[in-house]
């Protein structure tokens, strides 16, 4: 029996750069993992929605993100510690490679980089490399990544598109003169890919049963491939965590009892789980619709919580469904309070790409040839039910749709950035309607603040 004041067990799963194979390497050990009967808790760094979604099939557990600048580097511990109840392992997923975090930053590790979270878990580092191509260098590069920063504690490599046993036995030599242990080898494959698109992966909840084949594939290779105990073996060297388990109800309090009605299913997967979890700390019942199943929103709905996905791949259905279209413009357009980011905007507005959406918004949406992704400093441009003006957070963009006109009357946010000042999104009534990505555990105020609104 796991002891919830303990520390738990846990190691992050790094890479030199993006492209290596992490994402494979770690819903497999996950997988086996589970399969072999370990409670394991899985955990992504960055703001990334779409990889926990297979960690979480694979791990049959809630996956959740650890983002210091969405949260702030004082709830990365306390974050794992509530994400681990009960668990015996966490298992961390890096983002990029191991040093990369937000650009411009001064720090000697960057902020917001996998070197970073694991230094905030003081958690060991296993490096996974993808071999293709390589041989004796391997020992420079491990040599390199392990000595750069040795407060970072590179302590395991796990070589991945392995090309035959002759090639694993040089690279096996190679690790050993860097002085790290090999905890796995993953031979090279094309069965363990997973379709993408233009933001990444295809979300496992529109994958459906192919995403389960895939992890269950993941699984099986992982399990023939990883030594298991040496992984977990790893994961027990962790050190203390710093304080308490973060609380969610320690972070707000009851408000009332209102319906909040938060969307989700295949166009609108893109949520963190501590968002659910601190509007029932405010008192709300949350409540599941589905935009593209459900005709009416919940009974007796206070409030609406719209979050990002890929409404764009699913267009067509969304306007399909008229009667849900039109209560929720009905909705917005009574002053109602309505949380929309990202795929939640394109949603509220007059159409997207051509396609009828719910018109609560004075803005039309269409696929954009330009990627627009990063970090924003933001301030609150105008009062509503979320923030106060001239309160400041952090956010994250990540789209390929562009709105026009870009933000209303009333933006929701300002920021400076390299191009100079600008204003972004909408406030309409009780309507806040952006691309900026927030996470609530970062911002409970403004939880509390829009379940006090529904009461209204």
């Amino acid at each position: 029996m796991v002891n919830p004041t303990q520390s738990p067990a846990r190691v992050v799963f790094a890479a030199p750069g993006s492209g290596q194979g992490k994402t494979t390497a770690v819903t497999g050990l996950l997988g086996a993992l589970r399969r072999r009967g370990d409670r394991v808790a899985p955990f992504k760094v960055g703001p990334d929605y779409i990889d926990p979604g297979y960690h979480r099939l694979a791990a049959g557990r809630t996956a959740r993100n650890l983002d210091p600048v969405l949260v702030g580097a004082d709830r990365i511990a306390p974050l794992l510690h509530h994400g681990s109840a009960g668990a015996d392992i966490a298992v961390v997923e890096g983002v990029m490679g191991l040093f990369d975090g937000r650009i411009g930053a001064d720090e000697e590790i960057a902020f917001g980089s996998t070197a970073h979270v694991a230094q905030l878990i003081d958690a060991p580092v296993v490096l996974v490399v993808d071999a293709k191509g390589q041989s004796h260098s391997l020992a420079a590069l491990l040599h390199g990544f392990r000595g750069y920063r040795p407060q970072v504690r590179v302590a395991g490599v796990l070589l991945n598109r392995v090309g035959s046993a002759r090639h694993e036995e040089v690279l096996r030599s190679a690790a050993d003169n860097a002085g790290l242990p090999v905890v796995g080898a993953i031979p090279r494959t094309d069965d363990l890919e997973v379709p993408s698109r233009h933001l990444g992966l295809v979300t496992a909840v529109e994958h459906g049963a192919e995403a389960l084949r895939a992890v269950e594939a993941m699984t099986d290779v992982v399990e023939r491939s990883v030594d298991l105990d040496a992984v977990t073996a790893l994961a027990r060297t962790a050190g203390d965590l710093p304080g308490p388990a973060w609380d969610p109800a320690a972070e707000v309090r009851p408000q009332g009892r209102p319906v909040v009605a938060v969307a989700g299913g295949h166009a609108f997967s893109f949520g963190y789980a501590e968002h659910v979890e601190l509007l029932e700390a405010a008192g709300a019942e949350v409540a599941l619709v589905d935009p593209l199943r459900d005709e009416r929103l919940p009974e007796r709905t206070a409030g609406l919580v719209l979050p990002g996905g890929f409404p764009e791949q699913h267009a067509s259905a969304l306007s399909a469904n008229t009667a849900l279209r039109n209560e929720i413009r009905a909705f917005a357009t009574s002053g109602a309070p309505v949380h929309a980011e990202c795929g939640g905007l394109l949603y509220l507005g007059e159409e997207l790409d051509g396609e009828p959406m719910c018109a609560a918004l004075p803005a039309r949406a269409a696929m954009s040839q330009r990627l627009t992704l990063g970090y924003r400093d933001a301030v609150a441009a105008t009062e509503s039910p979320l923030f106060a003006e001239g309160t400041r957070i952090s956010g994250h963009e990540f789209h390929r749709t562009a709105t026009e006109p870009g933000h209303g009357r009333a933006p929701a946010w300002f920021w400076r950035g390299p191009s100079g000042a600008h204003r972004e999104g909408f406030v309409h009534g009780g309507v806040h309607a952006s691309y900026l990505h927030t996470h609530p555990a970062g911002n409970p105020g403004s939880v509390a603040r829009f379940v006090m609104r529904c009461l209204r």
